[in-house]
């Protein structure tokens, strides 16, 4: 398929390049760095503009470049660990703005472009295909109930827009599923639309209970739940919690895939505790985890 290119230049101005510098002691930086770099996208003629959480997490300082050359520094106005967007906020002056649809909106097989930052004030496109709609889930506590995959592969920063061929945003791209296949993951952008007003006067989703989190990197096996990696000063290596450990149960029941493990988590709120039978060296050992809230780690 090829977007009419009248179409792309028209959502062209609106997607902008991120900079973000953060602090070298914050605990992010450990995975992700301490200078960043993304792409999001202006919905809001007040200066809101969406994009990925792991792009601005823990930046002391924002910039925003757009295609006209315009410059601004921007500040965080919102994040939700549970969806992986973010908002920020630039001055309100004489912005482009998308419109924005719904993933309740597209079905499989539909037509759909990614535009993406790849510098300043340069931008790529990238046609492809939904390819899935469902539930996924990957390996630092995140889940979420429906997902939009497309056969792009996401042509520059992450947090581009996702686009229909009416011109609506109905995603927000996250990573590539691949290295090889070229294929990408999307967030879709209703779970902003529905928690907007909370964003943006609180800075999270207030009306929902934060979630028990323990700081650990989960990748399934036959066996159970291994360990891949613990986030440093997380309350799992806090509490003992070791790589190649294998989470068989929590809270005494039996957990066999990493949705298994995530539901039962979840059924505990943010410093509750959490209790985790293990395999550990062919020996089963319980290790009790007082669980954190990933928002105020992040801080």
């Amino acid at each position: 398929m090829d977007a009419p290119p009248e179409l792309v230049n028209g959502v062209l101005p609106a997607v902008v390049s991120i900079e973000a510098a953060v602090k070298p002691g914050h605990p992010s930086t450990v995975v992700l760095g301490t200078e960043r770099r993304g792409t999001g996208v202006i919905v809001d003629t007040g200066g809101y503009l969406l994009t990925v959480n792991y792009v601005v997490i823990g930046a002391y300082r924002l910039g925003v470049g757009l295609t006209d050359g315009r410059r601004f520094q921007a500040h965080l106005v919102a994040r939700d660990f549970d969806s992986g967007l973010a908002v920020l906020k630039i001055p309100p002056q004489d912005l482009p703005v998308v419109r924005l649809g719904s993933s309740m909106d597209i079905i499989l097989g539909q037509p759909v472009f990614l535009l993406a930052a790849t510098g300043t004030v340069e931008r790529r496109v990238a046609e492809g295909f939904i390819s899935y709609l469902g539930e996924f889930d990957t390996h630092w506590e995140y889940m979420l109930s429906k997902v939009i995959g497309v056969t792009i592969q996401n042509p520059g920063l992450g947090g581009a827009p996702l686009f229909d061929l009416a011109g609506r945003v109905v995603g927000i791209a996250a990573f590539n599923v691949s290295e090889v296949a070229r294929a990408t993951i999307a967030i879709p952008v209703e779970l902003y639309q529905l928690n907007r007003t909370e964003l943006l006067e609180f800075g999270q989703i207030v009306s929902r209970p934060t979630r028990a989190w323990i700081g650990a990197y989960l990748q399934p096996t036959d066996r159970g739940v291994m360990v891949a990696g613990l986030v440093p000063g997380g309350p799992a290596e806090t509490a003992g919690i070791r790589e190649g450990d294998i989470i068989i149960a929590v809270d005494f029941c039996s957990v066999e895939t990493r949705r298994d493990l995530y539901e039962e988590l979840w059924k505990k709120r943010a410093h509750d505790k959490v209790v985790l039978k293990i395999l550990r060296e062919e020996q089963v050992i319980v290790i009790e985890v007082v669980s954190g809230s990933r928002e105020d780690f992040y801080k």
